[in-house]
């Protein structure tokens, strides 16, 4: 996970915003967008079945649909990498929405997980 923070072109900014996510074969579920940057996010989800590589549109809430693809999948959490990036203001914002009242860091997820 560490080699991969390393490749990260942009940081990514924790947060806890609902969002819907679908792949490619029309299969959806809700999911937590955990962190956020211009080039992806990182999902947690109960039940959404994902393999990287595989394609999905991410829609958070009050937002249109992100495109993009699954880089990495482990345990509860998913990494996706944006067809398009985000306009780094947008990020920004939902940020300042979204950013409050999260868990101390290393604190449990509350049960999420995303099955693979």
């Amino acid at each position: 996970m560490e080699n991969l923070r390393a490749l990260r072109r942009t940081p990514r900014l924790r947060m806890a915003l609902p969002a819907r996510c679908r792949s490619r074969t029309g299969f959806g579920d809700r999911v937590v967008i955990a962190d956020l940057s211009t080039r992806g996010c990182r999902i947690d989800s109960m039940g959404l079945i994902a393999h990287t590589g595989d394609l999905v549109v991410v829609r958070p809430q009050g937002l249109e649909g992100l495109g993009g693809v699954i880089r990495w999948v482990k345990g509860h959490s998913a990494g996706i990498e944006f067809d398009q990036p985000l306009y780094e203001p947008v990020v920004e914002h939902l940020h300042r929405l979204h950013g409050q009242f999260l868990p101390e860091k290393g604190a449990a997820r509350g049960g999420m997980r995303l099955a693979a």
